[in-house]
């Protein structure tokens, strides 16, 4: 049906929660191919579960697709010549469908009640048979249907399937598949309120909307071969399958919230870029022929190839992703890290949201210092604490045994007695300071330095003090929110609690 032989793919989510990482994937598999193929990208919404279907979902996956970077050709907020783009929109085009089926023999009413029916289901299962439909209502004309109908009785539409034969398919990913036709039965396409089953609405969809390549989880693969009869039912052509392996856990389970954060909308939360987040993505199931990690979304279409996606499971590595925006993040410029760090450190309480040109310059340099080894923009405010966040009194054990030793005293109590009169301090007072004190202690090396941090940190470890002396110093002029504490004060803090 596609009469320009365009390559058009889709992406059909439903409207019942965030998307999470296997949606963002086949969403990602479908784009890539689309762009590289010079092809067309629809966006479908499956909303025909009404009691789970949301308005607020929907714009939260239009939101989340708009800020991985892929953007649609057709689709409910763009428009485009196949629409309407909400199968709930499109309700009619599956009864003319269905009726159609129903006048030419292919499908018949089923009047049989959904207990009766779930009492068969449970007799086949306890005898160690297939569960499928007994067919008990496919001889009841249509005539003798729609009296029936008439008259008040409810019926599901179902689709008449052979009773012996196989379904074949040859699926990009996984080669070769084929169902016997006894393990299906005769799938229900239309319940008996009037809504479509998924697999019929999918079909109807798939094939008015001219889709030549449909690429999706492999939790489908049982869902073809109804949808292959369906369309044979109706005299269409089909499109090729491609079938994505599931995303597992690290302990080959399938990828839930215990696992850690699984929607795309969580990672945008927690600081992940959506280009690593993209680049990480088309990694489940895929690699690059180059070799080369970092890859950028132009980058990710010109090198994709869907006959190199592997059909083996794909686990998701944390690890890998952390890696990864860590690689994105050293590409972004000063100004960039900035604008996406900002939003955190005003969350956490540390800054404004009025900032002056002083405060801006002095956070481009303090992200740039700080931002080295954060795996996501959500931990820069625990790194930042290092600049706001100064009490003796909440030191660990191993900041505390630094300063307890003999040598330690020695060395706090001259750094003290050498800053005392001060008005001023930077490094290259620091620097002369602490020379000073190696001369008069004989003290060197970690001996003197780590005490010294600890008394301007309250931390056993942190940013090298060439970096961080100049940051708080400066950082302690300004006004923020939480006042910074500059190292005099915290020399005096230090001495106080120490009581030197």
């Amino acid at each position: 049906m596609n009469e320009d032989n365009k390559i058009r793919v889709r992406f059909a989510p439903s409207p019942t929660g965030y998307i999470h990482v296997g949606n963002a994937r086949t969403a990602l598999f479908n784009w890539l191919f689309a762009r590289q193929k010079g092809g067309v990208f629809v966006l479908r919404v499956e909303d025909t579960d009404i009691e789970r279907s949301r308005e607020e979902y929907e714009r939260n996956l239009i939101q989340d697709l708009r800020w991985l970077g892929l953007d649609w050709d057709e689709g409910p907020d763009v428009g485009g010549n196949f629409g309407p783009y909400r199968q709930s929109e499109r309700l009619e085009l599956y009864h003319k469908y269905a009726r159609q089926l129903l006048e030419e023999g292919k499908a018949y009413y089923c009047f049989c009640a959904a207990e009766e029916l779930e009492s068969q289901r449970q007799a086949a299962l306890a005898e160690g048979r297939m569960p499928v439909y007994s067919g008990r209502c496919r001889n009841i004309s249509l005539d003798e249907a729609r009296h029936r109908l008439a008259a008040g009785e409810e019926a599901a539409i179902r689709l008449k399937v052979p009773e012996e034969g196989l379904i074949q398919f040859e699926d990009l990913v996984r080669g070769l598949v084929e169902f016997d036709l006894k393990v299906i039965g005769d799938p229900i396409i239309v319940r008996s309120n009037g809504m479509p089953a998924y697999n019929y609405a999918v079909v109807i969809d798939d094939a008015l909307m001219n889709i030549t390549h449909v690429i999706r989880g492999e939790d489908h693969v049982s869902n073809t071969p109804r949808q292959i009869l369906l369309y044979q039912a109706l005299g269409w052509k089909l499109p090729v399958f491609a079938h994505l392996s599931m995303v597992m856990g690290k302990d080959n389970t399938r990828l839930s919230k215990r696992h850690g954060a699984t929607s795309v909308d969580q990672f945008r939360r927690d600081g992940i870029l959506a280009e690593a987040l993209c680049n990480y993505l088309s990694f489940l199931g895929w690699s690059p022929p180059e070799g080369n990690e970092v890859l950028r979304l132009e980058e990710l279409v010109r090198l994709f190839d869907l006959s190199r996606v592997s059909r083996s499971a794909a686990i998701f590595d944390y690890e890998k992703l952390h890696w990864l925006n860590r690689q994105h993040i050293k590409l972004l410029s000063p100004e960039k890290k900035l604008e996406l760090a900002l939003p955190y450190l005003q969350e956490a309480g540390l800054v404004g949201k009025d900032l002056s040109s002083a405060q801006q310059d002095w956070l481009k340099r303090a992200v740039e210092t700080l931002i080295e080894g954060v795996d996501k923009f959500s931990e820069l405010p625990q790194k930042f604490s290092l600049l706001f966040d100064f009490d003796p009194g909440k030191m660990d054990e191993e900041a505390r045994q630094i300063i307890q030793t003999d040598s330690a005293r020695k060395v706090l109590a001259a750094f003290v007695q050498k800053t005392a009169e001060l008005k001023e301090f930077n490094y290259e007072i620091f620097a002369g300071i602490t020379g000073a004190i190696k001369k008069e202690t004989g003290v060197k090396g970690k001996d003197l330095f780590h005490p010294i941090r600890v008394a301007l940190t309250a931390r056993a470890s942190g940013l090298e003090l060439d970096k961080f002396i100049p940051l708080v110093e400066e950082g302690s002029r300004l006004s923020f929110p939480r006042k910074i504490k500059g190292c005099l004060e915290r020399i005096g803090e230090i001495a106080s609690f120490l009581k030197l």
